[in-house]
């Protein structure tokens, strides 16, 4: 065989490795990310105690082994899956912009986003209780979780100044109160809305009641949060 046909065979087997070794990079991101989806998918529905590794493997469509190699052991991936929910709402809050808004519209926006984003997602609220129920064990091991809030908080901290500069907003808020306090008016009518709905005899998931609540949350936050003329 001449060096010609020599190289040039060389390079096919290269070519076709890196073909290769691509398609097994793109396999192994869309079994991780199919495996992670169907855990987060479970330990909502079940909690940490009631849900299966072998079940999260099976619905998958992969072996359980392979569960283990991406992730580690089931604690690993509970912690995995809280992760991965907190940081979508976090990366989502980002693509706000709030940092171009005026500091009235900027809180005004990230109500209205924080009260949609757990209507829309129901399985964070229950991967949040119940990792509560386990006394934030998994949370306690995450130094991501505490990283990624942050951000938010300094961001909040640059807003509630620009209001105060601007003579708009009040001057004494801490930004961690006051993302407690926006999390917590939403978060607690989505959480309790079962309870809440039977004790007060209305249909609080209703579209009407939802859509009421959601002004209501953003108006009464605002109210709070703007200066007294």
């Amino acid at each position: 065989m001449s060096k010609e046909r020599t190289a040039a065979a060389s390079k096919r087997r290269i070519a076709r490795s890196g073909v290769a070794t691509r398609s097994r990079q793109r396999d192994a991101t869309a079994t991780r990310a199919a495996l992670l989806s169907t855990a987060i998918s479970e330990f909502a529905a079940k909690g940490f105690s009631g849900a299966r590794v072998d079940e999260i493997a099976n619905r998958a469509g992969v072996n359980k082994q392979l569960l283990y190699h991406y992730f580690g052991n089931k604690d690993d991936l509970y912690r995995i899956a809280l992760e991965t929910v907190y940081s979508e709402i976090r990366e989502k809050e980002q693509g706000l912009d709030l940092g171009n808004l005026s500091p009235v519209e900027a809180m005004r926006a990230l109500v209205g986003y924080s009260f949609d984003y757990l209507f829309e997602h129901p399985e964070f609220i229950k991967l949040v209780n119940d990792e509560n129920a386990q006394g934030a064990r998994h949370a306690a091991q995450s130094d991501e979780l505490a990283e990624m809030h942050w951000p938010l908080v300094e961001l909040l901290r640059e807003t509630l100044e620009r209001g105060a500069a601007e003579g708009v907003l009040r001057d004494d808020m801490d930004p961690i109160n006051v993302y407690i306090s926006i999390a917590a008016i939403s978060y607690f009518y989505f959480s309790n809305n079962p309870t809440l709905s039977a004790i007060f005899g209305k249909q609080l998931n209703a579209p009407q009641e939802i859509a009421s609540r959601r002004q209501h949350v953003v108006d009464f936050a605002l109210s709070a949060l703007m200066k007294a003329n």
